[in-house]
C-alpha cells in the first residue's frame, strides 16, 4: 500500500494557500458519558472517588495558575508595545524638529499616547499602528540621509529595533502558552472537566492583520 499522502503522486495546490487564524473562542463542555463516569468512580469505592477527587482539585488549580501565566505573557507584550511607542514618539519629535514629518505621522503617535488597549484586539491593533508608523519613519530617513548622523535619533531607532525582537518573541511566548491551554483544557477527564464546570473557552493566539499580510507579500528591492 503506497503512503495515503504522497508528494510524488497525490493532488498539489499549485496556487499556494494563505493561511489565517481563527477568531473565534470554543467553550468546554463535556456529555452525560462524562457525569457517568464521575458517579462509577464513587460506586466503586470511596477510594477511587477520592484519588478523582483530589486529582479534580489539582487540576482546577492548574488551570488557574496556566491562566495566570496567559495575563502575565499578554501584559509584557503590552510593556514592550508601550515602550516602543514611547521612542518612536521621542525619534518622530526629532525628526519634526529636523525636518517637515508627515501631519499624518505625527497625529498618529500622539493617538498612542493614551497608552496600550488591553486586550487581545487592541494590542493587535497597537501594533499594527506602531508597525505603520516605524515604516514612516524610515521612509523620512530616505528621504533625508543627513538624520542618521543625529545621535538621539539613531539611539532611539536603536531601541525601536531592540523592542521590536523583544515584541516578537514575546508573542511567541504568548503563543506557545496560548497552544498549552487550548491542548490542556481538551485532556480528559480531570481537566477537560473541570475546564467545562468553570466555564472555560479555548484562547486565540496572537495574530497578524491583513495589512501587514499584505506588506509581507509586497517587493522590498
Amino acid at each position: 500500500m503506497g503512503n495515503e499522502l504522497d508528494e510524488m503522486t497525490g493532488p498539489v495546490n499549485q496556487e499556494g494557500r494563505d493561511i489565517n487564524v481563527i477568531d473565534r473562542q470554543l467553550k468546554i463542555t463535556v456529555g452525560v458519558g462524562s457525569k457517568i463516569f464521575v458517579v462509577a468512580l464513587w460506586i466503586l469505592g470511596i477510594l477511587p472517588g477520592l484519588i478523582f477527587l483530589f486529582m479534580s482539585v489539582q487540576a482546577r488549580n492548574y488551570l488557574r495558575q496556566l491562566q495566570q501565566k496567559l495575563q502575565s505573557n499578554a501584559s509584557q507584550i503590552d510593556n514592550f508595545l508601550e515602550q516602543r511607542v514611547m521612542i518612536l514618539q521621542n525619534a518622530a519629535a526629532i525628526v519634526n524638529q529636523a525636518v517637515s514629518l508627515d501631519k499624518e505621522v505625527m497625529i498618529a503617535v500622539a493617538g498612542l499616547r493614551a497608552g496600550v488597549n488591553p486586550t487581545d484586539e487592541g494590542r493587535n491593533q497597537t501594533a499594527t499602528q506602531v508597525d505603520n508608523i516605524n515604516r514612516q519613519m524610515n521612509i523620512a530617513f530616505e528621504r533625508y540621509p543627513e538624520l542618521r548622523a543625529h545621535n538621539a535619533l539613531a539611539d532611539a531607532m536603536q531601541q525601536n529595533s531592540y523592542l521590536q525582537r523583544e515584541i516578537t518573541a514575546a508573542r511567541e511566548l504568548y503563543n506557545d502558552t496560548v497552544l498549552k491551554w487550548n491542548t490542556d483544557v481538551y485532556r480528559w477527564p480531570t481537566k477537560m472537566i473541570q475546564a467545562a464546570k468553570m466555564g472555560y473557552t479555548t484562547r486565540v493566539p496572537f495574530t497578524t492583520s491583513a495589512e501587514v499580510k499584505q506588506q509581507a507579500r509586497g517587493t522590498f528591492f
